[in-house]
């Protein structure tokens, strides 16, 4: 019933099934990570000073000074690639009785040229399609790795919340009483403080760091979740089939989570929707502050903190990139959100 539900609004909604197909995407370049990454080194962080700041679509050569030892696919999916391969960017190179000159690319500019150097190594291009950040790193690579910081923070932050979320409404709409009372002041008073400052008050008692971000921010978006709960476990309280299984002495926890949860996974999944759109903002203004995810680990919001002093400059696009991906991103959560609403009716 409820894919029929979906199937038929996403046939109608035109733009809940794009933001699904751009979540997808996403999805899809996250799991796979350094495998389909150009820089596939841990965190896209091979970094080439001498051409730093190149705008999108500029092509360099590369001299392979040392190919390293290649990874497998599922050591690549944790760990990235090798990290001991060695390339060197070059101004210009010949060849001559088998041997390769060139010259090294150097700081001062793309023409200045040091002494060459002279060997036997394999050549490459290199196309940067975003350019290169200011430490000469592969934008679109560190954007790819980004997606993976992103979805981290947004699933497992969800994941806390809704686990948080359900039981504290699920226990204040199926008992009642004392229980209700005061569980419901609790959620009150988290709610009535701002979700930001909570967030921080929270990195900061647990330390700067990655899991300490989705940490803070699944502490603090449990609370709808524990509203729409109650209100639904109360609803569905009323109903006969939950009345014989109290009769017949099921056991409490049989009943929240068997008979009653499953009733109450609609409105669930769209606030699970909103949530991700609002753990990944979270995330990102929390790696701009410089209290999130911490080098050299990618992270869009601290891609747009290392750069946006660019954005009056030719540069401008090192924080403009990161900025429409999470752009992009919390629109198709926020399409995708609304589909599911309109699904599942929770408006009427």
């Amino acid at each position: 019933m409820i894919a029929k539900k979906l199937k038929k609004q996403f046939k109608k909604d035109s733009t809940g099934l794009l933001g699904l197909m751009v979540l997808a995407l996403v999805f899809v370049v996250a799991l796979l990570g350094a495998n389909i990454r150009p820089d596939s080194s841990k965190n896209a962080n091979e970094q080439h000073p001498e051409i730093a700041r190149l705008p999108p679509g500029t092509t360099v050569q590369f001299i392979v000074e040392d190919p390293g030892e290649a990874n497998g696919f599922l050591q690549r999916l944790v760990f990235g690639g090798d990290g001991t391969s060695k390339a060197i960017p070059v101004d210009t190179l010949w060849q001559k009785n088998d041997t390769t000159y060139f010259y090294r690319l150097t700081t001062n500019g793309p023409l200045a040229k040091q002494d060459y150097l002279v060997g036997k190594f394999p050549q490459e291009n290199r196309t940067y399609w975003l350019g290169t950040d200011k430490l000469g790193r592969d934008m679109l690579s560190r954007l790819m790795a980004g997606s993976t910081v992103s979805l981290s923070v947004g699933i497992i932050s969800v994941a806390i919340s809704l686990v948080i979320g359900i039981i504290i409404g699920a226990s204040a709409g199926y008992f009642g009483g004392w229980i209700d009372n005061a569980l419901m002041w609790f959620v009150n008073v988290i709610w009535s403080i701002p979700t930001l400052l909570m967030v921080m008050a929270i990195t900061l008692a647990l330390g700067k760091g990655f899991v300490q971000v989705f940490i803070a921010v699944g502490l603090t978006m449990w609370v709808e979740v524990a509203r729409v709960t109650r209100g639904k476990f109360i609803e569905i309280k009323q109903n006969d089939y939950i009345l014989a299984a109290q009769l017949l002495n099921t056991p409490t926890h049989k009943i929240l989570f068997r008979e009653m949860l499953p009733n109450a996974v609609g409105p669930l999944i769209v606030i699970a929707a909103g949530n991700f759109s609002t753990a990944i903002l979270l995330e990102a203004g929390l790696s701009f502050l410089g209290i999130g995810a911490q080098v050299p680990m990618p992270s869009w919001g601290g891609m747009i903190k290392n750069h946006f002093a660019y954005l009056t400059t030719d540069a401008a696009f090192l924080a403009l990139v990161p900025g429409v991906a999470i752009m992009v991103l919390v629109l198709s959560f926020i399409w995708l959100g609304n589909t599911l609403r309109d699904a599942f009716d929770v408006r009427g």
